[in-house]
């Protein structure tokens, strides 16, 4: 959809360039920086690079060639240094930095969301920036509170939610097993515009950021039962009115 519009995306992954280059996590374990299953655009034709070929240049960065869109971290800051930010960008740390546990850990997480967020606030494209934060799943954590079940599945021996009850409605187009939502997960939004300190109660998944990248180009929607045809809107968080902005705010990365 971005690419009939004419503009410019990309995801871009710690450890993309060198999928066997690896860091220290803060347990002093030598970690991979690249993990191949988490890249959500190499398991479709038109969206992957297998072959991890670079962009013909960084001004290319963003836009159709070799590199179909793909790309590491570093090509990212190298597109924002020369003025060529992406219209919408995917980012994943690398591995010992992402929050995962087993291989990563809350503070190296932490190191490289401010790490990146204090840089994207001191570019001048931040008058025109939005940062959303999001997780992956709930790695396990206990949520006593029961999600709203908004799409049905039809195939008790995997789902373990519902079981025996699990085809009481038709999924949406058909497709099985993608009951939801799951467990509540944190997300936040940075930006000039994101209302101040607030605490929003709209129900969101995933597909609500989507939905606003979608939304906010025009773009229509990717359809064929995906969620972001009936995922919330993410309106609330933001205050879009002539007078309104929030100066960067720059943390440490330690505390």
């Amino acid at each position: 959809l971005l690419n009939r519009k004419g503009l410019t995306w990309g995801c871009f992954f710690g450890g993309y360039d060198d999928p066997a280059a690896t860091h220290k996590n803060i347990a002093g374990e030598d970690i991979i920086d690249y993990i191949p299953h988490h890249e959500p655009f190499q398991y479709y034709g038109a969206t992957s690079n297998l072959e991890h070929k670079r962009p013909a240049s960084v001004a290319m960065i963003g836009h159709t060639d070799s590199a179909n869109h793909q790309y590491d971290i570093a090509d990212f800051w190298a597109a924002a240094e020369s003025g060529n930010l992406p219209n919408y960008s995917f980012l994943k740390a690398p591995a010992y930095q992402d929050g995962h546990p087993s291989y990563s850990d809350p503070l190296g997480e932490q190191r490289w969301l401010v790490e990146t967020i204090n840089k994207l606030e001191s570019l001048p494209t931040w008058k025109n920036t939005v940062i959303f934060v999001t997780y992956d799943d709930s790695d396990g954590w206990y949520d006593h509170v029961m999600p709203p079940i908004i799409n049905q599945s039809q195939d008790p021996d995997v789902d373990a939610l519902l079981g025996d009850n699990a085809g009481t409605n038709t999924p949406l187009k058909g497709y099985q097993d993608r009951l939801g939502y799951g467990p509540r997960m944190p997300m936040l939004v940075i930006s000039p515009y994101a209302k101040h300190n607030a605490v929003i109660h709209t129900i969101a998944d995933q597909s609500s950021i989507l939905k606003f990248v979608e939304d906010n180009w025009n773009l229509g929607h990717i359809g064929d039962g995906s969620f972001d045809t009936f995922a919330s809107p993410l309106t609330d968080m933001f205050d879009f009115s002539p007078y309104y902005y929030n100066p960067p705010v720059f943390l440490d990365p330690d505390s």
